[in-house]
């Protein structure tokens, strides 16, 4: 069967922040301004209520707040996707789906390992997958194989039943295999349906094999190099400045993933973003050394914009 679903628009989707007040709650003036931020830099559209977001240390009802607050934001210039299983029944999860999507989301994702158990088996997940979808009545979904609580990849063939349902267009990638994530596209062709890998070593050649877009971390660092490689990677003129975007994305690797988000955070900081390093989330210390690294980085970073004639300036978009 083939979806009447709308599919998600090709680009960068990034897995979005959730920047904090001092006291610890949500800052969702902060959050306005964050949207804009990705927009302006191109995104195609956005995730919210992610691993980055801190989903799992929100509360069920600051998962909607930020969501709405997201949604309301765009008001309609890009699709907004969010998360909607956090544990518990597939009837528990079904509902929450639906809470989730009556936020105004054009998709609602599902944690591949909160369906099932880590020791259950890939027909236990199949049947748990297409339970859920049963009982979400139309509502478009997608599936993000977040490492936590532990990381469950979705075999090719499953994916293949799954998407074969007409309901999932879209699926956050963390399979770090090229050769697979080629099978994966190939499975769903046909389908509305798009593969947003999150493994920036294979940014290029995933989207050259017919990636929808990426969604990665480091679109919270640096969204424009993100959403420059989604427009230019198969630009025969640009093939010398994308070998060596991709080769950035490689080398910078380890610093974005150290002091996760924190490190997101105080890079935004640094470019002059209003918002607070605080987390929620027990990452590890960002310490000087990282702070130095990080610093680094930016220099790099803006130096490579420069060269690929890429301006930000977060003054344009500030929400007054």
């Amino acid at each position: 069967m083939t979806s009447t679903t709308t599919s998600l628009p090709q680009g960068f989707i990034p897995v979005m922040l959730t920047p904090f007040l001092e006291s610890g709650e949500v800052d969702y003036d902060g959050l306005k301004t964050l949207t804009e931020f990705y927009l302006n830099a191109g995104s195609a559209g956005l995730f919210a209520n992610c691993l980055s977001s801190e989903m799992y240390e929100l509360s069920e009802q600051e998962r909607i707040d930020v969501t709405k607050t997201v949604v309301d934001q765009v008001a309609g210039r890009v699709p907004v996707v969010a998360t909607g299983t956090f544990g518990g029944t597939i009837t528990e999860q079904a509902e929450f789906v639906k809470r989730i999507y009556a936020t105004g989301v054009e998709a609602v994702i599902i944690i591949s390992s909160l369906i099932v158990k880590e020791n259950e088996s890939d027909a236990i997940f199949q049947r748990n997958a297409k339970e859920l979808i049963s009982l979400t009545n139309d509502i478009p979904l997608g599936f993000y194989e977040c490492p936590v609580p532990y990381k469950r990849l979705i075999p090719v063939k499953v994916l293949k039943e799954l998407v074969e349902t007409g309901r999932v267009i879209y699926h956050k990638d963390t399979c770090l295999d090229y050769e697979e994530v080629k099978r994966r596209i190939q499975v769903a062709e046909g389908y509305q349906f798009g593969l947003y890998d999150a493994y920036m070593v294979n940014a290029v050649s995933s989207l050259k094999a017919g990636a929808a877009g990426l969604s990665c971390i480091q679109g919270n660092i640096y969204p424009e190099l993100i959403a420059w490689i989604c427009k230019y990677f198969n630009d025969a003129d640009r093939q010398g400045d994308v070998k060596k975007v991709q080769q950035f994305f490689v080398d910078s690797m380890d610093i974005v993933h150290s002091a996760y988000p924190t490190i997101a955070k105080y890079s935004l900081q640094k470019r002059g973003f209003p918002i607070l390093t605080y987390t929620r989330r027990e990452v590890e210390e960002l310490t000087k050394e990282l702070k130095n690294e990080m610093d680094q980085l930016l220099i790099t970073v803006e130096k490579l914009q420069n060269e690929l004639g890429i301006t930000s300036n977060f003054t344009e978009y500030l929400v007054k």
